[in-house]
């Protein structure tokens, strides 16, 4: 396997039309890798997120098909889309949450997956393809997994804490705390803390979730942090962090008694999720690879093994959940009360203003 890492940092799966614009034109200027003109014979290209897929998976796809897999990372969707968009992947599969699947399908930026060559495709949770109203009948995509971002607590220094989003409203952490530099993040679980959607389009309910960030949250934060959130955590700077279960344990791994005093979990009053997806791209060049790939994750033990990797629950593969030999770091259970983010369409625009003029401005 040929990795090649774009940055060590944890993910971030906001949609934000300004700063895809100005990747777009970035990336675009930098010219990219270039489209191959022919199929790669026994190669794979996949773009995925980091922290993401464990290289043993990897590992024994490539012995198992004799096909060598050239792996690329990406820190957002936005970094992804305005790769793909200007033209410089080369990839045959790669790894959107669903609203970029939403926004792909409808700008025809996928093959139609073939899914009569998807023996394992069974195995996907039926309710999981409810949840993915984009496209629930796989036509375009396969769920790789389900979940969403948590708060990690430090146990030794803050050994009394609700779980709820409302401990960032907490005074006495000020200056410990950090949420994810994410609009649909932290402006959704604004919202759900007050009882509204995630998606919500009423200007007067997102006014009110930009009054309590502004006025409760951010004043207790060191900042907004989708890149260095996990590493703060695990030196010990922060406290509290707003982010990726991955990315907290991936960070204090070899920390025994960091593990033992944090807790992570998803707020009972829910939450944005996500559901991210195996797509092949238009023009790929290694389809019956892709399509090799993407049967082989959903193979019941890789699933298992992928997500015990990660202390992930097995949130998109049922029998999976029978294989798995650790326990996650939360349960799918935590998962009931999330929504996940759709695509806003024109609404958005007010979302980009109050996250760029309002919340973030001056930092």
């Amino acid at each position: 396997m040929k990795k090649i890492p774009v940055s060590d940092v944890g993910p971030q799966r906001g949609l934000t039309l300004l700063v895809m614009a100005l990747l777009v034109i970035g990336t675009a200027s930098a010219g990219g890798g270039g489209q191959r003109e022919t199929a790669d014979s026994g190669k794979l290209y996949i773009y995925n997120w980091t922290y993401y897929t464990p290289d043993s998976v990897i590992e024994k796809f490539e012995k198992e098909y004799g096909i060598d897999v050239i792996y690329d990372e990406f820190a957002s969707n936005e970094d992804m889309y305005a790769k793909i968009q200007a033209g410089g992947s080369g990839y045959d599969i790669i790894f959107p949450s669903g609203d970029y699947v939403s926004i792909m399908i409808k700008q025809n930026m996928f093959e139609k997956i073939d899914k009569s060559k998807l023996k394992n495709i069974g195995n996907i949770d039926p309710e999981v393809l409810k949840k993915a109203t984009y496209d629930p009948t796989m036509e375009y995509s396969v769920p790789y997994y389900f979940g969403a971002a948590g708060i990690a607590v430090n146990t030794a220094k803050v050994p009394n804490y609700e779980r709820s989003w409302s401990i960032f409203g907490r005074g006495d952490l000020k200056g410990r705390m950090t949420m994810l530099d994410d609009m649909r993040e932290v402006m959704g679980d604004a919202l759900v803390h007050l009882g509204y959607s995630v998606n919500t389009k009423n200007p007067a309910q997102i006014r009110e979730a930009q009054n309590l960030i502004n006025n409760r949250w951010k004043p207790n934060l060191v900042k907004f942090d989708a890149e260095a959130f996990g590493k703060g955590y695990a030196n010990g700077d922060f406290w509290v962090v707003q982010g990726y279960a991955e990315v907290v344990y991936e960070e204090i791994e070899d920390d025994e008694q960091l593990k033992k005093n944090t807790v992570f979990f998803i707020p009972p009053e829910g939450g944005p999720a996500y559901i991210d997806s195996m797509c092949i791209l238009k023009g790929a060049k290694n389809i019956d690879a892709a399509l090799k790939f993407i049967d082989f994750i959903h193979r019941p033990d890789i699933y298992a093994e992928f997500t015990d990797y990660f202390g992930f629950p097995a949130t998109a593969n049922i029998p999976a959940r029978r294989l798995k030999k650790t326990k996650p770091y939360y349960e799918a259970e935590e998962l009931a009360r999330t929504e996940l983010k759709d695509d806003l369409g024109a609404e958005l625009d007010l979302y980009n203003d109050i996250w760029f003029n309002s919340i973030r401005l001056g930092d």
